[in-house]
């Protein structure tokens, strides 16, 4: 499997493993709403999705090169789960 291919499928997993956890974060913001205090709920698991599935990425390809990622490796990470976006939006704004 080639470099790429692997992070695609470590990225694809990390987001079918964080999108099932949409209703759990909301819920868990809606209870904690005081401290918490953020004004958007989905607006907030949506940067923790992108968050989770960019951090994943960079640190896959860290284990896979043995080594820091290039800025072109990192660019590479970005447009990977940038182009999940649309399916993560209708996913929590759906």
């Amino acid at each position: 499997m080639s470099e790429n291919e692997q992070l695609e499928q470590l990225i694809n997993q990390t987001l079918d493993g964080a999108l099932a956890t949409i209703p759990a974060h909301l819920q868990e913001i809606e209870q904690n709403k005081d401290i918490i205090q953020v004004e958007n709920p989905n607006e907030f698991v949506y940067g923790l999705i992108i968050g989770s599935a960019l951090t994943t990425g960079i640190m896959g390809l860290v284990q896979i090169k043995q080594g820091l990622p290039t800025p072109e490796d990192q660019l590479k990470i970005r447009d990977m789960v940038y182009k999940k976006i649309p399916h993560i939006r209708e996913r929590i704004f759906g």
